[in-house]
């Protein structure tokens, strides 16, 4: 439980940093991050698998990169979910999920070892 929340504070500041590098994404504050983290978690957990599931053709014939796709769907279905988030459309979604990959494979590459209890 403990990890999941780490992980949760670890991708609402990613979130906030990816968004000041990119202008056509708005975050309104921290607390706004902690919720689109929160959304972002659910939705990867419940809708990615189904979307996922439904473009198996478009993803065979793409050789994978349909998935970045969903990665755009995704966060903007989170801004539309979530208030003091905006995406000013499809390209920054996409900008933003590829960004904010690999700002938090960085930050959890960092930040996770010291939590690790094996």
């Amino acid at each position: 439980m403990t990890l999941i929340i780490i992980q949760i504070l670890i991708l609402a500041f990613a979130v906030i940093l990816t968004s000041y590098i990119l202008p056509g994404i708005y975050v309104k504050s921290f607390w706004s991050a902690l919720l689109i983290a929160i959304v972002l978690a659910l939705l990867n957990a419940f809708v990615r698998p189904i979307m996922e599931y439904i473009s198996i053709p478009f993803t065979l014939w793409t050789f994978g990169l349909f998935l970045f796709v969903i990665n755009a769907l995704i966060i903007m279905l989170a801004g539309a979910i979530v208030k003091g988030f905006e995406v000013k459309g499809f390209w920054w979604a996409l900008i933003f999920s590829i960004i904010l990959s690999v700002i938090m494979y960085l930050l959890e590459e960092m930040i996770l070892p010291a939590f690790s209890w094996s």
